[in-house]
């Protein structure tokens, strides 16, 4: 009898564990599919602001709320067919509106901008040397790092489309002399 209580009692122990695993990996899955996940930066078109090889915390939470800002920091798949690549970029440009670069000055709406994200002088506006008018849901991004950085001047990556954005970069978590917000 105390036997057959022992296996009774190793078997729910099992299935309680079982349980819970299967728990923790569906709660993981659904924060990281809906609130947030962390990538790496890889290469230079974000310098000065982000450097290659730290590591973000993107959050996902607040796009769903509202459309993503002017100077928001994004993480972006630019094409369908590769899900696995991201880009990391500066949002400039908004739904409906236009957007030109003339001799390196960023112009919306024919109104300069100011901002000082760019590292330097931008030397190639690309498709933006011309008007950009913006539809609905999509958005026109920059490196900071204007001389190095493939964007939305250049028809690889284009206008943004709002659903192929995956989060706003919030935290910086490597290397942990760098740890904080992104902005």
């Amino acid at each position: 009898m105390e036997e057959e209580q022992k296996e009774k009692s190793f078997l729910r122990e099992i299935g309680e564990t079982v349980v819970f695993v299967i728990c923790v990996v569906g709660l993981a899955f659904l924060i990281h599919r809906f609130l947030g996940q962390q990538v790496a930066v890889d290469g230079s078109s974000m310098l000065n602001t982000l450097q290659d090889g730290e590591h973000l915390v993107i959050e996902k939470v607040s796009y769903y709320k509202h459309d993503p800002e002017r100077f928001d920091i994004i993480v972006f798949s630019p094409f369908e067919d590769e899900k696995d690549l991201y880009y990391v970029k500066r949002v400039i440009g908004l739904p409906g509106e236009t957007v030109q670069i003339i001799d390196s000055d960023i112009y919306i709406n024919g109104t300069k901008i100011e901002e000082n994200f760019g590292r330097e002088k931008i030397k190639d506006p690309g498709l933006a040397k011309d008007p950009i008018t913006l539809g609905d849901g999509e958005f026109f991004v920059l490196g900071d790092n204007r001389n190095n950085s493939e964007d939305s001047r250049f028809e690889a990556v284009g206008k943004v489309k709002e659903d192929s954005i995956m989060g706003k970069a919030c935290l910086r978590i490597w290397p942990l002399n760098r740890f904080g917000g992104v902005k």
